[in-house]
């Protein structure tokens, strides 16, 4: 399973159709390329829940890049908050729901590659968790050295395809993520993203020959997805400088030593965010409590051009959606059964639709600006670790203005259709056409002749 990190569907089928990735057209002739969805959030970490244990984010504990711990489990010198950007990266495996099995732990041997999650691998066979590949990584991030992840991604790849070769192993899994560097510095059509996007051709290549070579071949799945898509961005909206200056004091990354504030904020993408109010609290609270207090903040949020969707959990199984241009929504769900009622006004575009099943839902939105939006809000406002009020980003806009050490000029992590769908290239033909991220673990599952635990999101298309 190699992840093309930030690859959409048009961008990579455009590249494929071109010629210059014939070893990923290869693929597609022997098999299918679909478009499917992704989740949300739509951001690498959050996101690669779905591949590797069939699950949704929110599900497992992984709500967003960055969240805020209510329980307060999360010591005080970190904030009560995660960051899965830097060192804290680590703590995913901790942070995930232990009663949930790990791809890793269930087809052996295997090996990651920048997995961000890597419960049930050995140390030996996590590729990017040395001591020296994290520091050159950080040393590359921290000093916005674009072509540096490219050339992370030809050793990684390399390495890949080395171990492949000369190790017996069931499964494996493979993050190149230059592509995503690439398009938030440059954009996704921009030369160095083509570049990219070789890197990931050429390591499918090395993979396919080596297993011609030595008879692997007619067993050997390879499947290339993406984690998220991406958007162009023209304006940054700085949320903690905004809600700071409206009297507020916030919590949020880097600095999170305060010891009390008013509002958390936590950007994921940065096209999302999680907003968390009362952090005294250790219970969560829902908007029913909190609108009292707190409404005037939601009301000149929801006023600021860079707010698409203004997402308020009521229950663990229901929410308000509000969009200042096209009103407000209920969204309720039980035993996997979705009721989505315009109240003033359709935000998510859709009509009145009453107690659909999963399969339903996703046909119903589609075609729309926010595909899977219904299942994937559902997930997400059950997730006891999200915040309170939850923004989705309108085009053009992301909530992170500063201690980006590459200037974003395209983002993702929002509902928007550019950031939900996403690609899926496999080299033999599935039973049915896939649908979603989250069943890409389950057919793996199938295709290894491993039962998949019934507890998964998922479902397989093999």
């Amino acid at each position: 399973m190699i992840i093309a990190d930030g690859a959409r569907p048009d961008v990579l089928t455009r590249h494929i159709d071109s010629g210059q990735l014939p070893a990923l057209a290869a693929l597609r002739d022997q098999g299918t390329l679909s478009t499917i969805t992704s989740v949300f959030p739509s951001v690498t970490g959050p996101a690669y829940a779905p591949f590797l244990m069939g699950r949704y984010p929110g599900s497992v504990g992984l709500p967003g890049l960055r969240w805020y711990d209510r329980s307060h489990r999360i010591r005080r010198m970190s904030g009560h908050s995660r960051s899965y950007v830097g060192p804290q990266m680590r703590f995913v495996d901790r942070d995930i729901d232990p009663a949930s099995p790990t791809i890793f732990e269930l087809a052996k041997p295997s090996f990651g590659a920048l997995s961000v999650i890597s419960r049930g691998l050995r140390r030996t066979n996590r590729i990017g968790r040395s001591p020296g590949f994290v520091a050159r990584a950080g040393a590359t991030h921290f000093r916005g050295n674009v072509r540096g992840w490219l050339a992370i991604d030809r050793s990684v790849g390399e390495e890949a395809a080395y171990r492949l070769r000369t190790r017996r192993t069931r499964y494996a899994f493979v993050a190149l993520t230059g592509i995503d560097k690439t398009s938030h510095a440059e954009g996704q059509n921009a030369p160095i993203v083509a570049d990219a996007l070789r890197i990931v051709d050429d390591t499918v290549a090395q993979i396919r020959a080596d297993a011609e070579r030595d008879g692997r071949w007619k067993k050997l799945h390879i499947w290339v997805g993406s984690d998220h898509g991406h958007s162009t961005v023209r304006e940054h909206e700085d949320l903690v400088a905004l809600i700071n200056g409206w009297g507020y004091t916030t919590l949020a990354h880097p600095f999170v030593l305060r010891t009390s504030a008013d509002v958390a904020v936590m950007v994921s993408g940065n096209a999302m965010t999680h907003l968390y109010v009362q952090l005294g609290e250790k219970s969560r609270p829902f908007w029913t409590s909190l609108a009292g207090k707190w409404n005037e903040l939601g009301t000149r949020l929801l006023d600021r051009p860079s707010v698409d969707l203004m997402i308020l959990p009521t229950s663990v199984s229901s929410c308000h959606i509000r969009s200042a241009t096209r009103g407000s929504a209920t969204l309720t769900w039980n035993e996997a059964k979705y009721s989505y009622i315009p109240v003033t006004g359709d935000p998510l575009g859709l009509g009145e639709l009453k107690s659909i099943g999963e399969a339903e839902a996703y046909d119903a939105t589609l075609a729309s600006e926010y595909p899977d939006g219904l299942v994937q809000i559902a997930h997400l406002v059950a997730s006891p670790r999200s915040g309170d009020i939850i923004l989705s980003a309108a085009k053009d806009w992301d909530y992170r203005a500063r201690y980006e050490p590459i200037p974003h000029v395209s983002s993702h992590g929002a509902l928007h259709r550019e950031h939900m769908m996403v690609p899926l290239l496999l080299n033999r033909a599935p039973a049915r056409s896939p649908r979603r991220t989250v069943d890409v673990m389950p057919s793996a599952l199938t295709a290894l002749g491993i039962t998949a635990p019934k507890t998964l999101d998922g479902v397989s298309f093999f």
